[in-house]
């Protein structure tokens, strides 16, 4: 007897708080728990900005993999992890948590052990789902468990150099491993090179599995067909292709199987479970749609990567108010400018045009730009190349990403003191994001290096003279700037180069002194101006702008009459710019007394806006002000116990 699909009685998300809820849940229900997903993240998102597109993009993957496998007993790797919303979903953080998604007291944007058990791996860069799916793989197999290890890789994750080299070592660690290849023809823009017209050409494919389905047929259906048909497999490896042309992945000794429909649940269980059963590493091919569910994001993918709040139903970005242009469109069209001018200037990019402002550069001069795919380590090789053959290349780059490029910042260019120039957006916090995409770390690991020049504007105006600065500069030159809006400042029509170390002194003062870096800047001026008003105190302010060189001479010249000298930047005290500033006084054997003032020495949480964080770390203009009162207090104190 035919029994027709049941229907719903009520909306079946709120019923999810774990696996087995899923699993229980009749199979004719999903379709209908999938347009439920995608209503939730829509309605979270368009209030709280997030990643749209990646998640929109996998509720049916999602959902097919928790009917599978049982996590946390059993692994998920989510390269990136900015797809983990409907993973979260089904895994109990569903309600007021998951709606306070990337705020302060709510989820966090990606996955995070801390949060959950069911979150196997934390992440926020891409790439390194493969790696750590295959520890984990190779660390059960030494253990002599048996559960599943899957990695979750978007097809730009195969643009990074440490995907590659992992997916070299897959067969020779482990004979376990699942990896969903999650082919949607984009990372934040659209992916580059050949890796991304391979995977077209076999998505595009549709006899490549039922020609190789067919020889699997034909051979196990022999006698002793299993063992034939691992015969077939080892032959065909080794003698390139003999029946029919492998995947680049069977190269490697992954079987490979797809391209799949990742919108069709019947099919994506259909292979996960068949992928369950196999004593070889397996790659599964999935298509899906980024955005899916919502045409706005379908059509516009690449600001629906990572969209701010937004109107669910036109798609448009809420209005904010209007104010000053971002810095990094102040950088994108500065550098436009200084290119049509000079053809030697490059720009060259991560997969991350319009987050670094390089699209102007991109969309006014195409021949000097390169999208290089997320892989930071080779742009900033790249750049060392094009460098000594007389180009100006200019890395326009997030703060946190660039630490994935360390090796050759010292190594490629610097050490070569060669003239490539970084532009390191996101200094700072992006404090949705957390601490995955903080910018704290970069005058720490920079100041180190030999032969770099490390500064940070105040404002757009400043930026674009530091640009120009760098430029012409015949070494390394490194500008880091916050995210978001600049001051409004009227920008020069002819930039100004910035003699190198030399610091501006904005405000003089007698009893404490204020070196500011970058953003800094302003907050100091208004602490200076309420510590005159209602303390009486003459307190100065010096606009810093480098780390690296310092302005030795007017630091020294200040601390032989000034008693408190006060350090403040948006970066952690452990190793930065008031680190900087105390070395260079113990190296003149001078005592002045310093109060740093930044961020902790711990990892930062996301939260609702850097404000919010700022307080919650000691960091609020009031809490600054009584940190340099109370430091100043004592100071005067001890002064009067010696003199008696």
């Amino acid at each position: 007897m035919n029994v027709s699909p049941s229907a719903p009685t009520g909306p079946i998300l709120p019923s999810i708080s774990g696996p087995a809820d899923l699993k229980a849940l009749p199979a004719d229900h999903l379709p209908a728990l999938a347009q439920e997903i995608r209503d939730e993240i829509i309605a979270v998102t368009s209030t709280s900005g997030g990643h749209v597109g990646p998640n929109l993009g996998v509720v049916e993957l999602t959902l097919a993999l928790h009917r599978v496998f049982q996590t946390p007993d059993d692994q998920f790797v989510f390269d990136v992890a900015h797809q983990g919303y409907v993973h979260k979903l089904l895994t109990g953080r569903t309600g007021p948590f998951f709606r306070k998604l990337r705020q302060t007291g709510g989820a966090s944007g990606f996955l995070s052990r801390a949060e959950s058990p069911h979150d196997a791996f934390g992440a926020g860069h891409a790439g390194t789902a493969l790696s750590a799916a295959l520890g984990m793989a190779t660390a059960r197999d030494l253990r002599g468990t048996d559960e599943h290890v899957v990695a979750v890789c978007g097809d730009a994750a195969f643009t990074c150099g440490i995907t590659l080299e992992a997916l070299n070592n897959v067969v020779s660690s482990t004979k376990r491993l699942i990896v969903i290849l999650n082919d949607n023809e984009w990372s934040i823009a659209r992916n580059v090179g050949a890796m991304a017209k391979y995977l077209n050409r076999l998505s595009t494919n549709p006899t490549y599995n039922k020609v190789h389905g067919d020889l699997e047929r034909f051979f196990t259906s022999l006698p002793g067909g299993h063992d034939m048909h691992r015969v077939y497999m080892k032959w065909k490896r080794e003698t390139k292709d003999f029946f029919v042309e492998s995947s680049l992945f069977e190269k490697f000794g992954l079987r490979y199987l797809g391209p799949v429909d990742g919108h069709n649940l019947d099919e994506l269980i259909k292979n996960l479970e068949f992928a369950k059963q196999c004593d070889t590493p397996i790659l599964l091919h999935v298509l899906t749609k980024k955005g899916k569910g919502l045409q706005a994001a379908i059509d516009h993918p690449e600001k629906f990567h990572g969209a701010s709040p937004y109107d669910p139903t036109t798609g448009e970005s809420k209005k904010g108010k209007p104010g000053a242009p971002n810095y990094q469109d102040v950088f994108g069209q500065a550098l436009t400018r200084f290119a049509k001018a000079d053809s030697r200037i490059v720009g060259i990019t991560g997969a991350m045009p319009s987050g670094t402002g390089l699209s102007h550069l991109a969309e006014a001069l195409p021949k000097q730009f390169f999208d290089v795919g997320i892989a930071e380590e080779h742009a900033v090789l790249f750049a060392a190349g094009l460098a000594t053959k007389g180009i100006r290349p200019v890395v326009g780059i997030y703060s946190t990403f660039l630490q994935r490029a360390y090796d050759q910042i010292i190594h490629d260019v610097c050490l070569q003191n060669l003239p490539v120039t970084f532009c390191m957006d996101r200094a700072g916090l992006s404090a949705n994001d957390g601490p995955t995409h903080h910018g704290l770390f970069d005058l720490s690991y920079l100041r180190c290096v030999p032969h770099a020049v490390v500064m940070q504007p105040k404002d757009e105006d400043e930026l674009v003279d530091m640009l120009h600065t760098g430029l012409t500069h015949a070494g390394p030159a490194f500008i880091r700037y916050p995210r978001g809006a600049g001051t409004g400042v009227t920008i020069k029509d002819q930039p100004a180069a910035i003699p190198l170390g030399q610091a501006e002194v904005l405000r003089e003062g007698s009893n404490v002194v204020i070196w500011a870096l970058g953003p800094m800047v302003p907050e100091a001026l208004a602490l200076a101006e309420r510590l005159e008003t209602e303390q009486t105190l003459s307190v100065g302010v010096v606009n810093a702008r480098f780390a690296k060189p310092l302005d030795r001479t007017l630091l020294l010249s200040q601390a032989a009459c000034i008693p408190l000298i006060v350090t403040m930047e948006d970066h952690v005290v452990t190793g930065g710019f008031g680190s900087a500033v105390l070395e260079t006084l113990q190296e003149a054997d001078c005592t002045t007394a310093v109060e740093r003032i930044g961020w902790p020495d711990s990892f930062v949480e996301h939260g609702s806006s850097v404000e919010v964080l700022r307080a919650a770390h000691g960091l609020s203009p009031e809490a600054v002000y009584q940190r340099i009162l109370t430091r100043w207090r004592n100071h005067r104190h001890e002064d009067v116990t010696a003199d008696v």
